[in-house]
Protein backbone atom coordinates (compact mmCIF):
# COMPACT_ATOMS: atom_id res chain seq x y z
CA UNK A 1 0.00 0.00 0.00
CA UNK A 2 2.96 2.32 0.59
CA UNK A 3 3.84 2.06 -3.12
CA UNK A 4 0.34 3.16 -4.16
CA UNK A 5 0.38 6.03 -1.68
CA UNK A 6 3.71 7.27 -3.01
CA UNK A 7 2.62 7.03 -6.65
CA UNK A 8 -0.59 8.99 -6.01
CA UNK A 9 1.47 11.92 -4.74
CA UNK A 10 2.60 12.64 -8.30
CA UNK A 11 -0.26 11.07 -10.28
CA UNK A 12 -2.16 13.35 -12.67
CA UNK A 13 -5.79 12.40 -12.16
CA UNK A 14 -7.88 12.28 -15.33
CA UNK A 15 -11.38 11.84 -13.89
CA UNK A 16 -12.28 15.52 -14.30
CA UNK A 17 -11.24 15.67 -17.95
CA UNK A 18 -13.03 12.43 -18.76
CA UNK A 19 -16.17 13.44 -16.90
CA UNK A 20 -16.47 16.77 -18.72
CA UNK A 21 -16.39 14.87 -22.01
CA UNK A 22 -18.84 12.13 -20.99
CA UNK A 23 -21.58 14.44 -19.69
CA UNK A 24 -21.79 16.21 -23.05
CA UNK A 25 -22.88 12.95 -24.71
CA UNK A 26 -26.66 12.55 -24.38
CA UNK A 27 -27.45 9.09 -23.01
CA UNK A 28 -30.93 9.48 -21.53
CA UNK A 29 -32.73 6.16 -21.29
CA UNK A 30 -36.42 5.75 -22.20
CA UNK A 31 -38.79 3.85 -19.88
CA UNK A 32 -41.39 3.53 -22.65
CA UNK A 33 -39.08 1.71 -25.07
CA UNK A 34 -38.91 -2.09 -25.33
CA UNK A 35 -35.58 -1.98 -27.17
CA UNK A 36 -32.22 -2.86 -25.63
CA UNK A 37 -30.69 -0.41 -25.11
CA UNK A 38 -33.86 1.62 -24.83
CA UNK A 39 -32.28 4.34 -27.00
CA UNK A 40 -29.40 3.67 -29.39
CA UNK A 41 -27.69 6.95 -28.52
CA UNK A 42 -26.41 5.33 -25.33
CA UNK A 43 -24.01 3.43 -27.56
CA UNK A 44 -22.39 6.74 -28.56
CA UNK A 45 -20.81 6.94 -25.13
CA UNK A 46 -20.04 3.22 -25.20
CA UNK A 47 -18.01 3.71 -28.37
CA UNK A 48 -16.03 6.54 -26.75
CA UNK A 49 -15.28 4.40 -23.70
CA UNK A 50 -14.13 1.46 -25.81
CA UNK A 51 -11.86 3.72 -27.83
CA UNK A 52 -10.35 5.22 -24.67
CA UNK A 53 -9.81 1.77 -23.20
CA UNK A 54 -7.99 0.63 -26.32
CA UNK A 55 -5.85 3.76 -26.26
CA UNK A 56 -4.89 2.75 -22.71
CA UNK A 57 -3.81 -0.65 -24.02
CA UNK A 58 -6.91 -2.59 -22.96
CA UNK A 59 -7.36 -4.24 -26.34
CA UNK A 60 -10.09 -6.65 -25.27
CA UNK A 61 -12.56 -3.78 -24.66
CA UNK A 62 -15.84 -4.28 -26.53
CA UNK A 63 -19.31 -2.81 -26.96
CA UNK A 64 -21.98 -5.47 -27.51
CA UNK A 65 -25.28 -5.30 -29.39
CA UNK A 66 -27.21 -4.46 -26.20
CA UNK A 67 -25.02 -1.47 -25.34
CA UNK A 68 -22.82 -3.04 -22.64
CA UNK A 69 -19.10 -2.28 -22.47
CA UNK A 70 -16.81 -5.05 -21.19
CA UNK A 71 -13.07 -4.93 -20.58
CA UNK A 72 -10.62 -6.80 -18.40
CA UNK A 73 -7.14 -6.53 -16.96
CA UNK A 74 -5.22 -9.74 -16.27
CA UNK A 75 -3.72 -10.38 -12.87
CA UNK A 76 -0.14 -9.21 -12.41
CA UNK A 77 0.56 -11.21 -9.24
CA UNK A 78 1.99 -14.74 -9.20
CA UNK A 79 -0.43 -16.27 -6.69
CA UNK A 80 -4.11 -16.91 -7.31
CA UNK A 81 -6.46 -14.21 -5.97
CA UNK A 82 -10.19 -13.56 -6.45
CA UNK A 83 -11.30 -11.71 -9.53
CA UNK A 84 -13.24 -8.50 -8.90
CA UNK A 85 -15.28 -6.19 -11.11
CA UNK A 86 -16.16 -2.50 -11.13
CA UNK A 87 -19.40 -1.30 -12.68
CA UNK A 88 -21.08 2.00 -13.55
CA UNK A 89 -23.96 2.88 -15.85
CA UNK A 90 -23.83 5.05 -18.95
CA UNK A 91 -27.42 6.27 -19.11
CA UNK A 92 -28.90 9.30 -17.37
CA UNK A 93 -32.33 9.71 -15.88
CA UNK A 94 -35.38 10.44 -18.06
CA UNK A 95 -36.67 12.69 -15.25
CA UNK A 96 -34.72 15.72 -16.49
CA UNK A 97 -33.24 16.67 -19.86
CA UNK A 98 -29.74 15.38 -20.57
CA UNK A 99 -29.41 16.97 -24.02
CA UNK A 100 -26.77 19.63 -24.68
CA UNK A 101 -25.33 19.51 -21.17
CA UNK A 102 -22.94 22.40 -20.55
CA UNK A 103 -20.73 21.54 -17.56
CA UNK A 104 -19.29 24.39 -15.49
CA UNK A 105 -16.41 24.15 -13.00
CA UNK A 106 -16.73 26.40 -9.94
CA UNK A 107 -13.15 26.54 -8.74
CA UNK A 108 -12.18 26.94 -5.07
CA UNK A 109 -15.73 26.81 -3.71
CA UNK A 110 -16.15 29.01 -0.61
CA UNK A 111 -19.59 28.10 0.73
CA UNK A 112 -21.74 30.40 -1.38
CA UNK A 113 -25.02 29.57 -3.13
CA UNK A 114 -24.33 28.57 -6.73
CA UNK A 115 -26.52 30.39 -9.28
CA UNK A 116 -26.59 28.59 -12.62
CA UNK A 117 -26.12 31.05 -15.49
CA UNK A 118 -28.49 29.73 -18.17
CA UNK A 119 -31.47 29.84 -15.78
CA UNK A 120 -30.80 31.99 -12.76
CA UNK A 121 -33.92 30.62 -11.08
CA UNK A 122 -31.97 27.38 -10.60
CA UNK A 123 -29.87 27.90 -7.49
CA UNK A 124 -27.87 25.28 -5.59
CA UNK A 125 -28.37 26.70 -2.11
CA UNK A 126 -25.86 25.81 0.57
CA UNK A 127 -28.72 25.64 3.09
CA UNK A 128 -30.46 22.97 1.01
CA UNK A 129 -27.30 21.02 0.17
CA UNK A 130 -25.51 20.60 3.51
CA UNK A 131 -22.81 18.39 1.97
CA UNK A 132 -21.45 21.53 0.27
CA UNK A 133 -20.12 22.59 3.68
CA UNK A 134 -17.51 19.84 3.35
CA UNK A 135 -16.38 21.11 -0.06
CA UNK A 136 -14.72 24.39 0.95
CA UNK A 137 -11.67 24.92 -1.28
CA UNK A 138 -12.72 22.18 -3.69
CA UNK A 139 -13.82 22.47 -7.31
CA UNK A 140 -17.53 21.88 -7.92
CA UNK A 141 -18.92 20.86 -11.32
CA UNK A 142 -22.53 21.70 -12.20
CA UNK A 143 -24.61 21.97 -15.35
CA UNK A 144 -25.66 25.38 -16.65
CA UNK A 145 -29.25 25.38 -15.37
CA UNK A 146 -31.12 23.90 -18.34
CA UNK A 147 -30.30 20.20 -17.88
CA UNK A 148 -29.17 17.67 -15.35
CA UNK A 149 -25.41 17.22 -15.11
CA UNK A 150 -25.09 13.45 -15.50
CA UNK A 151 -22.84 12.83 -12.50
CA UNK A 152 -25.26 9.95 -11.95
CA UNK A 153 -23.47 7.93 -13.15
CA UNK A 154 -20.84 9.42 -15.43
CA UNK A 155 -18.79 10.32 -12.37
CA UNK A 156 -18.49 6.58 -11.75
CA UNK A 157 -17.45 5.98 -15.35
CA UNK A 158 -14.74 8.64 -15.11
CA UNK A 159 -13.43 7.28 -11.81
CA UNK A 160 -13.16 3.70 -13.08
CA UNK A 161 -11.49 4.88 -16.29
CA UNK A 162 -9.05 6.95 -14.23
CA UNK A 163 -8.18 3.87 -12.17
CA UNK A 164 -7.51 1.92 -15.37
CA UNK A 165 -5.25 4.74 -16.54
CA UNK A 166 -3.37 4.52 -13.23
CA UNK A 167 -2.86 0.75 -13.57
CA UNK A 168 -1.67 1.01 -17.17
CA UNK A 169 0.79 3.75 -16.22
CA UNK A 170 2.00 1.79 -13.19
CA UNK A 171 2.09 -1.92 -14.02
CA UNK A 172 4.24 -2.44 -10.93
CA UNK A 173 1.16 -1.91 -8.71
CA UNK A 174 -0.23 -5.35 -7.74
CA UNK A 175 -3.77 -6.35 -8.66
CA UNK A 176 -5.62 -9.55 -9.45
CA UNK A 177 -8.00 -10.12 -12.38
CA UNK A 178 -10.19 -7.06 -12.90
CA UNK A 179 -13.31 -6.83 -15.08
CA UNK A 180 -14.89 -3.54 -16.06
CA UNK A 181 -18.61 -3.41 -16.93
CA UNK A 182 -20.45 -0.31 -18.11
CA UNK A 183 -24.20 -0.81 -18.44
CA UNK A 184 -27.08 0.93 -20.26
CA UNK A 185 -30.61 1.55 -18.94
CA UNK A 186 -29.93 1.41 -15.20
CA UNK A 187 -32.15 4.44 -14.66
CA UNK A 188 -35.18 2.58 -16.02
CA UNK A 189 -34.48 -0.58 -14.00
CA UNK A 190 -33.08 -2.62 -16.89
CA UNK A 191 -29.34 -2.25 -16.37
CA UNK A 192 -28.69 -5.97 -16.06
CA UNK A 193 -31.40 -7.36 -18.36
CA UNK A 194 -28.87 -8.46 -20.99
CA UNK A 195 -25.65 -8.57 -19.01
CA UNK A 196 -23.34 -11.44 -19.98
CA UNK A 197 -22.08 -12.97 -16.75
CA UNK A 198 -19.67 -15.20 -18.68
CA UNK A 199 -17.67 -12.07 -19.51
CA UNK A 200 -17.24 -11.15 -15.84
CA UNK A 201 -14.26 -13.00 -14.38
CA UNK A 202 -14.99 -12.16 -10.77
CA UNK A 203 -16.24 -13.52 -7.48
CA UNK A 204 -17.54 -10.15 -6.27
CA UNK A 205 -17.44 -6.50 -7.27
CA UNK A 206 -18.56 -2.92 -6.72
CA UNK A 207 -20.74 -0.35 -8.39
CA UNK A 208 -19.43 3.22 -8.34
CA UNK A 209 -22.81 4.94 -8.09
CA UNK A 210 -23.05 6.43 -4.62
CA UNK A 211 -23.30 9.91 -3.21
CA UNK A 212 -21.22 11.43 -0.43
CA UNK A 213 -17.45 10.96 -0.15
CA UNK A 214 -16.73 7.98 2.10
CA UNK A 215 -20.17 6.41 1.84
CA UNK A 216 -20.36 2.66 1.31
CA UNK A 217 -23.78 1.18 0.73
CA UNK A 218 -24.78 -2.42 1.34
CA UNK A 219 -28.55 -2.04 1.51
CA UNK A 220 -31.06 -0.89 -1.07
CA UNK A 221 -34.80 -0.65 -1.35
CA UNK A 222 -36.65 -3.70 -2.54
CA UNK A 223 -38.68 -2.60 -5.54
CA UNK A 224 -41.79 -3.62 -7.47
CA UNK A 225 -43.69 -1.98 -10.26
CA UNK A 226 -47.47 -1.86 -9.97
CA UNK A 227 -49.94 -1.11 -12.76
CA UNK A 228 -53.67 -0.44 -12.62
CA UNK A 229 -55.52 -0.94 -15.92
CA UNK A 230 -58.98 0.67 -15.91
CA UNK A 231 -61.76 -0.13 -18.38
CA UNK A 232 -64.35 2.64 -18.30
CA UNK A 233 -67.49 3.29 -20.32
CA UNK A 234 -67.33 5.71 -23.23
CA UNK A 235 -70.26 7.75 -24.52
CA UNK A 236 -70.66 10.82 -26.69
CA UNK A 237 -70.18 13.68 -24.20
CA UNK A 238 -73.40 15.33 -25.38
CA UNK A 239 -75.42 12.25 -24.43
CA UNK A 240 -73.35 10.91 -21.54
CA UNK A 241 -75.53 11.62 -18.51
CA UNK A 242 -75.93 8.47 -16.44
CA UNK A 243 -73.91 6.45 -18.94
CA UNK A 244 -70.31 7.62 -19.19
CA UNK A 245 -67.78 6.32 -16.68
CA UNK A 246 -64.52 8.05 -17.57
CA UNK A 247 -61.48 5.86 -17.00
CA UNK A 248 -59.35 9.00 -16.76
CA UNK A 249 -61.48 10.43 -13.96
CA UNK A 250 -61.42 7.10 -12.16
CA UNK A 251 -57.62 7.14 -12.40
CA UNK A 252 -57.51 10.68 -11.04
CA UNK A 253 -59.70 9.70 -8.08
CA UNK A 254 -57.48 6.73 -7.28
CA UNK A 255 -54.41 8.96 -7.18
CA UNK A 256 -56.29 11.53 -5.09
CA UNK A 257 -57.08 8.83 -2.50
CA UNK A 258 -53.42 7.90 -1.96
CA UNK A 259 -52.02 8.63 1.52
CA UNK A 260 -51.24 12.34 1.83
CA UNK A 261 -49.09 12.52 4.93
CA UNK A 262 -47.20 9.23 4.71
CA UNK A 263 -46.06 6.49 2.33
CA UNK A 264 -44.99 8.89 -0.42
CA UNK A 265 -41.53 10.03 -1.55
CA UNK A 266 -42.17 13.59 -0.39
CA UNK A 267 -43.15 12.53 3.14
CA UNK A 268 -40.69 9.69 3.91
CA UNK A 269 -37.00 9.35 4.77
CA UNK A 270 -34.38 6.88 5.98
CA UNK A 271 -35.94 3.38 6.22
CA UNK A 272 -39.52 4.42 5.38
CA UNK A 273 -41.04 3.00 2.20
CA UNK A 274 -43.52 4.50 -0.23
CA UNK A 275 -46.10 4.14 -3.00
CA UNK A 276 -45.36 6.49 -5.90
CA UNK A 277 -47.46 7.08 -9.04
CA UNK A 278 -45.12 7.75 -11.96
CA UNK A 279 -47.49 8.01 -14.92
CA UNK A 280 -51.18 8.26 -15.87
CA UNK A 281 -52.17 7.65 -19.48
CA UNK A 282 -55.29 6.83 -21.46
CA UNK A 283 -58.65 8.29 -22.46
CA UNK A 284 -62.30 8.02 -21.49
CA UNK A 285 -62.66 4.32 -22.20
CA UNK A 286 -59.29 3.04 -20.97
CA UNK A 287 -56.64 4.39 -18.62
CA UNK A 288 -53.52 3.14 -16.91
CA UNK A 289 -51.72 4.23 -13.73
CA UNK A 290 -48.10 3.19 -13.24
CA UNK A 291 -46.61 3.03 -9.76
CA UNK A 292 -43.32 2.14 -8.16
CA UNK A 293 -43.39 0.48 -4.74
CA UNK A 294 -40.32 0.77 -2.50
CA UNK A 295 -39.35 -0.51 0.95
CA UNK A 296 -36.33 -1.99 2.70
CA UNK A 297 -38.63 -4.73 4.02
CA UNK A 298 -39.52 -6.81 0.95
CA UNK A 299 -42.73 -8.12 2.55
CA UNK A 300 -44.12 -4.57 2.66
CA UNK A 301 -44.35 -4.48 -1.13
CA UNK A 302 -47.25 -6.93 -1.14
CA UNK A 303 -48.94 -4.83 1.55
CA UNK A 304 -48.59 -1.74 -0.64
CA UNK A 305 -50.10 -3.64 -3.55
CA UNK A 306 -53.07 -4.69 -1.41
CA UNK A 307 -53.46 -1.08 -0.27
CA UNK A 308 -53.69 0.08 -3.88
CA UNK A 309 -56.24 -2.61 -4.65
CA UNK A 310 -58.35 -1.53 -1.68
CA UNK A 311 -58.26 2.13 -2.74
CA UNK A 312 -59.19 1.21 -6.31
CA UNK A 313 -62.14 -0.99 -5.34
CA UNK A 314 -63.43 1.73 -3.02
CA UNK A 315 -63.39 4.25 -5.88
CA UNK A 316 -65.03 1.79 -8.27
CA UNK A 317 -68.12 1.51 -6.07
CA UNK A 318 -69.26 4.73 -7.77
CA UNK A 319 -68.67 3.24 -11.22
CA UNK A 320 -70.59 -0.06 -11.39
CA UNK A 321 -70.01 -0.68 -15.10
CA UNK A 322 -66.25 -0.18 -15.06
CA UNK A 323 -63.66 -2.86 -14.44
CA UNK A 324 -60.04 -2.95 -13.35
CA UNK A 325 -57.01 -5.20 -13.66
CA UNK A 326 -53.83 -5.15 -11.55
CA UNK A 327 -50.26 -6.17 -12.32
CA UNK A 328 -47.37 -6.26 -9.83
CA UNK A 329 -43.85 -7.14 -10.97
CA UNK A 330 -40.54 -7.54 -9.18
CA UNK A 331 -37.87 -5.01 -10.17
CA UNK A 332 -35.04 -5.63 -7.68
CA UNK A 333 -34.49 -6.71 -4.10
CA UNK A 334 -32.62 -5.37 -1.09
CA UNK A 335 -29.05 -6.53 -1.66
CA UNK A 336 -28.41 -6.73 2.10
CA UNK A 337 -30.33 -10.02 2.09
CA UNK A 338 -27.29 -11.49 0.30
CA UNK A 339 -24.44 -9.16 1.28
CA UNK A 340 -24.82 -9.89 4.99
CA UNK A 341 -23.37 -13.31 4.16
CA UNK A 342 -20.31 -11.80 2.41
CA UNK A 343 -18.81 -9.38 4.96
CA UNK A 344 -15.39 -9.39 3.25
CA UNK A 345 -16.84 -7.26 0.42
CA UNK A 346 -17.60 -4.48 2.85
CA UNK A 347 -14.46 -4.92 4.94
CA UNK A 348 -12.18 -4.57 1.92
CA UNK A 349 -13.93 -1.44 0.65
CA UNK A 350 -13.88 0.21 4.07
CA UNK A 351 -10.16 -0.48 4.46
CA UNK A 352 -9.53 0.90 0.95
CA UNK A 353 -11.32 4.13 1.89
CA UNK A 354 -9.24 4.43 5.06
CA UNK A 355 -6.07 4.00 3.00
CA UNK A 356 -7.34 6.83 0.77
CA UNK A 357 -7.57 9.05 3.83
CA UNK A 358 -11.35 8.83 4.22
CA UNK A 359 -13.65 7.96 7.11
CA UNK A 360 -15.91 5.23 5.70
CA UNK A 361 -19.57 5.20 6.63
CA UNK A 362 -21.97 2.36 5.91
CA UNK A 363 -25.26 3.59 4.54
CA UNK A 364 -28.53 2.41 3.02
CA UNK A 365 -29.66 3.59 -0.42
CA UNK A 366 -33.16 4.96 -0.85
CA UNK A 367 -33.08 3.54 -4.34
CA UNK A 368 -31.32 0.76 -6.17
CA UNK A 369 -28.27 0.10 -8.30
CA UNK A 370 -27.22 -2.48 -10.85
CA UNK A 371 -25.47 -4.01 -7.87
CA UNK A 372 -28.83 -4.97 -6.39
CA UNK A 373 -29.58 -7.35 -9.22
CA UNK A 374 -25.97 -8.47 -9.72
CA UNK A 375 -25.87 -9.47 -6.07
CA UNK A 376 -28.86 -11.75 -6.57
CA UNK A 377 -27.23 -13.11 -9.73
CA UNK A 378 -24.39 -14.49 -7.62
CA UNK A 379 -21.98 -11.54 -7.74
CA UNK A 380 -22.05 -9.73 -4.36
CA UNK A 381 -21.83 -6.04 -5.19
CA UNK A 382 -21.86 -3.19 -2.62
CA UNK A 383 -22.01 0.41 -3.83
CA UNK A 384 -19.07 2.81 -3.42
CA UNK A 385 -19.47 6.58 -3.45
CA UNK A 386 -19.00 8.39 -6.76
CA UNK A 387 -19.49 11.89 -5.34
CA UNK A 388 -22.75 12.59 -7.17
CA UNK A 389 -25.29 14.85 -5.45
CA UNK A 390 -28.85 16.06 -6.23
CA UNK A 391 -29.09 13.54 -9.04
CA UNK A 392 -31.96 13.56 -11.55
CA UNK A 393 -32.20 17.35 -11.27
CA UNK A 394 -30.84 20.59 -12.69
CA UNK A 395 -29.13 21.15 -9.33
CA UNK A 396 -26.92 18.08 -9.70
CA UNK A 397 -23.29 18.58 -8.71
CA UNK A 398 -20.07 16.70 -8.07
CA UNK A 399 -16.71 17.60 -6.58
CA UNK A 400 -13.52 17.00 -8.57
CA UNK A 401 -11.66 16.13 -5.39
CA UNK A 402 -14.32 13.56 -4.44
CA UNK A 403 -13.98 11.90 -7.84
CA UNK A 404 -10.23 11.66 -7.32
CA UNK A 405 -10.75 10.03 -3.93
CA UNK A 406 -13.06 7.47 -5.56
CA UNK A 407 -10.28 6.66 -8.03
CA UNK A 408 -7.85 6.16 -5.15
CA UNK A 409 -10.36 3.90 -3.39
CA UNK A 410 -10.66 1.66 -6.46
CA UNK A 411 -6.90 1.26 -6.75
CA UNK A 412 -6.38 0.58 -3.06
CA UNK A 413 -9.25 -1.92 -3.08
CA UNK A 414 -7.72 -3.92 -5.93
CA UNK A 415 -4.39 -3.81 -4.08
CA UNK A 416 -5.98 -5.26 -0.96
CA UNK A 417 -7.58 -8.06 -2.95
CA UNK A 418 -4.18 -8.83 -4.51
CA UNK A 419 -2.88 -9.59 -0.99
CA UNK A 420 -5.64 -12.12 -0.20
Amino acid sequence: MALISELFKSYSFSAQERFLQYVQIDTQSDPTSSNSPTIEKQKNLGKVLVQELKELGVNNAELDEFGYVYASLPSNVAHEVPGIFFCSHMDTSPDCSGENVKPIIHYNYQGQDIVLPDDTHVVIRASEHPDLAEQIGNDIITASGLTLLGADNKAGLAEIMDAIAFWTQHPEVPHGPITIVFTPDEEVGRGTDHINLEKINAQFGYTLDGEKRGHLENETFSADSFHIYIQGVSQHPGFAKGRMESALKIAAEIVAHLPQQSCSPETTEEKEGFIHPTDISGHVEEAQIDFILRDFDTSKLLEYGEQLKHITHSVLKKYPNSTVRFEQKEQYRNMYEVLQHHPHCMDLAMEAMRLAGLHPETRSIRGGTDGSRLTFMGLPCPNIFAGEHAFHSKQEWVSVQDMNKATETIVYLAGLVAKM
